[in-house]
């Protein structure tokens, strides 16, 4: 099956259940030979006091068992999706999941993270109670190191209180659309996007629940923070 799937560009696995009602949330999932670590980001995702979400997994050419355990979820759960690519990186990996989603809010579940049980909940009432938010960020409690390096002067290291972590965005869909989508850098394309929509003036509100698990604690953690 996977050498199978090497010879193609994209395959995708797309459930219909949200045709007639759009969801809150489009939670984009990128991962890369990352097995163990996707499934407790989705096991986290599951556990969410707040259900009107919809997933879109990015497989961006793995070669362990994501692809199975993916088809998987597709088929017991109609929230799900799922795309397996060629490796392209992580902002085209993201890009490929934004071209799919249908909610009225994009955020990133990154494949090495986990939510609280209330992560989505406590966003969605800021976002109800105030609509006219374009960009929600903010709301991360680290586990590993704490320091990472400065985008402007990479020797040295800041904490990351001082970045913003771009698995806490939660963007309009039709603002992140009038951005152009999803920067394709190299590094920092997470710093890029909240510099982008600083510059097109978009509504942006800093909250403070700590609710998104930011997981430093392994060798494959990859930062995409910004000094503000």
């Amino acid at each position: 099956m996977k050498k199978f799937l090497k010879s193609f560009f994209i395959l995708v696995f797309i459930n219909f259940r949200f045709a007639m009602e759009i969801p809150f949330f489009s939670v984009i999932i990128t991962t890369f030979n990352r097995y163990g670590l996707v499934q407790r980001a989705i096991e986290s995702l599951l556990r969410q006091s707040e259900k009107q979400w919809e997933a879109i997994i990015v497989d961006d050419g793995s070669n362990d068992k994501t692809f199975e355990y993916s088809v998987s979820l597709c088929r017991t759960d109609s929230r799900f999706s799922f795309v397996y690519q060629s490796n392209r990186g992580s902002a085209f990996a993201r890009e490929t999941g934004l071209k799919l989603a249908n909610g009225r809010y994009v955020t990133f579940l990154d494949s090495d993270d986990e939510y609280e049980v209330d992560h989505l909940l406590f966003r969605k009432r800021i976002l109800v109670e105030n609509p006219f938010i374009d960009f929600l960020y903010g709301g991360f409690r680290v586990i590993g190191s704490n320091l990472v390096p400065d985008l402007h002067n990479p020797k040295k290291l800041i904490p990351l209180e001082q970045c913003v972590v771009g698995g806490t965005f939660f963007i309009r869909r039709t603002s992140l659309a009038r951005l152009g989508g999803i920067p394709k850098l190299e590094y920092a394309e997470d710093a890029r996007l909240f510099e982008l929509a600083r510059r097109e003036k978009l509504v942006i509100k800093k909250v403070d629940f700590p609710t998104y698990i930011y997981h430093r604690d392994h060798e494959s953690s990859i930062t995409k923070d910004l000094m503000l």
